[in-house]
């Protein structure tokens, strides 16, 4: 039912204790995992497909978009803009990019695996002016702190090509931990509790809501 989702539980209390270690080795060793060749096939498409755009226009990453409403309710907060909503799941997909890849006037929804897409980003010179990061999965257990963003191998690349970041998660935990990890990197970031008024952007965070939830924000600048 809508309004009964249960709240994060962790063994793990605070901040992982292995956070900043994580965070400077990663910093210090950039990832050089393989690329996921599929999400390199959409990659280029993507860019073949779009080298007709206006140039200069702000490009803004809604990496996990899940079904694709937040991205193309970015895309209608700004016009002027070109969103990417990005996912791995073709399930939650199907809906709107039943084939992988559906462009809708200023936004696009492609299949990909997030952490490919992002070294791909870094690597072709684009830059995001805003990276959305709306309720990414929390790997509540310690043992999965590689899991979160904040302790994934490609953090220093996404902080490297974003030049704002917005995270919103129903668990402060990973809220403090983005945030520390950011500003490890030598980055600015603020935290905050949305309002309850504050309009949501997934089907998750309406659902975080009306359970009563608190809701985190982290902006990265």
């Amino acid at each position: 039912m809508f309004g009964n989702s249960p709240r994060i539980e962790s063994s793990q209390v605070g901040v992982h204790p292995r956070l900043l270690d994580v965070v400077r080795r990663h910093h210090a060793h950039p990832s050089r995992a393989p690329l996921h060749a599929p999400t390199q096939a959409q990659f280029a498409l993507w860019r073949a497909d779009c080298k007709d755009d206006t140039p200069g226009r702000p490009l803004l990453l809604d990496l996990g978009c899940g079904n694709g409403e937040s991205s193309l309710q970015l895309g209608e907060l700004h016009p002027n803009a070109d969103v990417v909503g990005v996912d791995q799941s073709a399930q939650r997909l199907a809906k709107r990019a039943a084939v992988g890849y559906a462009r809708f006037e200023n936004v696009v929804l492609l299949r990909a695996e997030a952490a490919t897409f992002l070294r791909l980003l870094a690597a072709s010179g684009v830059h995001i002016d805003t990276l959305y990061l709306l309720y990414p999965n929390p790997w509540p257990k310690p043992e999965h702190l590689q899991r979160r963003w904040h302790g994934h191998p490609v953090l220093p690349t996404l902080l490297g090509i974003a030049r704002n970041i917005v995270l919103r998660t129903n668990w402060q935990t990973y809220a403090d931990e983005f945030t520390l990890a950011a500003q490890t990197c030598g980055r600015t970031a603020t935290q905050s509790i949305l309002a309850s008024d504050s309009p949501v952007m997934t089907p998750f965070e309406a659902k975080y809501l009306a359970s009563g939830h608190q809701r985190h924000e982290v902006c990265v600048s």
